[in-house]
This record gives C-alpha cells, structure tokens and sequence, in this order.
C-alpha cells in the first residue's frame, strides 16, 4: 500500500492525517520500525493507533503506561487463583509434586498482557504503547529488550518467540525526556495541532450534516481558545464534543445565544480555573473573531 493509499484509508476511518504523518506511518511499515509520536495531549496520537488497526482490518492492543508499570502487567503473570485449585485437586488424586508442577506452569495458566499478546497473533497487530513517558525508566530499558527480538522470556516455559512481528506505535506527550536509546529504536513523528484546513475536514468526517459556515465557527472558535492561558489546551476530541453538544442544542451561530455557547464550553474547559477565566464576555470577544 502507497503513502497515499495509506492516507485514504485512514480518511475512511475518519481520520484525517497530514502527508507528512502519513509517510513516516508507511515508512515505520515498510522498515518494520516501532513509530514513536510525540505532541500535546489530544492532538490524535491514540486515535491514529485506532483508525490505522481498522485501516489494516487488524486488532488494536494498547498497553497504557503508568508509573511502576512493571512485567506482570505488560508482559504476562500467571492465574495463581487457577493454579491453586489446580494444585487442591490434583494433591487430593495423588499427583505427583513433579506432574502439579508441570501442570499448573502450562499455557493454560498463562494470563497474556498486551507485550506478549502482541506476538502470539496470527496476524500482525497494531501495538500501542500509550504515554510512554509516563513510565520508569526502568520499564522503558526493558522495553527495548522486548523491540529487539521481539521474544519473550518465561522461566516455567522458555522463550516464547513472535509469531508475527507487530505494528508498534508509541505515544509521548512530553512529560519527560525518553532515552537516547529508545528514540534510536524508533521512527520519530511530531503530531502538531490541525491546522484550519484539516481539523474542519476532521469536524465534516465526524459529522458530516454539519452546516459548512458553524464548521467554520467552530474550528475559529477552538483554534482561538486554544491561543488563551489555559492550564489544560483542548484538543481535537474535545472540539469534536463541542460540535455535538452544539448540534444538540440547536446553535447555528455561535455569536447568538452567549448563554448556551457558555453552557457549551464545559466540553471544551476542563479545569475549574479554565472555566473560571473563559467567563461570557471572554467566550463572546472569542466568538466575535470567529464569525
């Protein structure tokens, strides 16, 4: 599939994506390269993991990072709960220590987390790895041993090697500096906020009866706010909440009801100092440059 075949079937996914987006993605699929995305939160980091799994009609396995993420949650632990009725039942019929051992360190008490899940599909999965800075770095240095050989280690089992290598994209948002080391891992892709042109297309693939001149409003409207002193900058998700909380309420013009418009805006403000700054007057001079 070309860069541009990639884009269209990202836009029919209703995915918006700019060409230089769109060439990293395919180069991270032709080279078989992690793809690691980095910008503010909600610019559609997550959403592009999503829409490129449906775009390649594969499954989408997310490991959300945390800090103190450790190898029972991303990589595998075994069902003790199992095991420990396994081990009543098996002593109560007289097994031996050597075949319960054997027996309950099987497969079939093998929990997969998203890591080692990723490797045992049949088909090539999408792997996102979101908010990878918000891990240890200590979980990010054994996550490079996992990129490298894709194969997984278990002391009971061995080595449990991929059976299909997945997609992997991972997202940052900033919150610390990554490794040299995994960035050289890694294609690199900075996601900015859409400009007029393309997050107007996002708003008409998301909702596609939407009046041309409110889509225009609405795009001015969130681009400005997102220029004001906020504690939290309202992406692209949360403007696609304000569209329908618009088209709810029967709004066709921002500047016509201030009332309602403010009513509106708790989809877009999400702190209470936010809601406290952007007052009336402050949405209206907003809405006024927009119309």
């Amino acid at each position: 599939m070309e860069w541009k075949e990639l884009q269209a079937a990202l836009a029919e996914q209703s995915y918006i994506a700019s060409d230089e987006l769109v060439v990293a993605i395919q180069l991270a699929l032709s080279l078989e390269r992690p793809l690691l995305l980095e910008g503010s939160a909600g610019v559609g980091k997550t959403e592009l993991a999503r829409a490129l799994s449906q775009a390649q009609s594969t499954k989408l396995i997310r490991l959300q990072c945390y800090e103190g993420l450790d190898s029972a949650q991303s990589i595998y632990e075994w069902n003790y709960q199992r095991q420990l009725i396994s081990i009543r039942a098996a002593a109560d019929d007289g097994v031996s220590r050597e075949q319960i051992e054997k027996h309950v360190f099987s497969k079939d008490f093998l929990l997969e987390r998203p890591l080692l899940m990723s490797i045992t599909q049949d088909k090539s999965p999408v792997l996102l790895i979101d908010e990878i800075d918000r891990a240890d770095e200590e979980f990010e240095a054994f996550l490079l041993e996992i990129l490298s050989d894709y194969q997984v280690s278990i002391p009971e089992l061995g080595t449990i090697n991929s059976v299909t290598k997945p997609i992997v994209i991972l997202t940052s948002n900033g919150t610390r500096d990554l490794s040299d080391a995994l960035r050289r891992r890694c294609l690199y892709s900075y996601v900015e906020y859409p400009d007029r042109t393309t997050e107007i297309e996002i708003l008409k693939a998301r909702q596609p009866n939407i009046d041309f001149l409110l889509a225009c409003q609405i795009i001015d409207f969130v681009q400005k706010l997102r220029k004001e002193d906020l504690e939290k900058t309202p992406g692209i998700a949360e403007m696609l909440d304000f569209s329908a909380a618009l088209i709810g309420l029967g709004v066709n013009d921002l500047s016509h009801d201030p009332e309602i418009l403010q009513s509106a805006m708790t989809t877009l403000l999400k702190t209470k100092t936010d809601q406290w700054n952007i007052t009336t007057e402050v949405a209206q001079r907003i809405a006024g440059q927009a119309a």
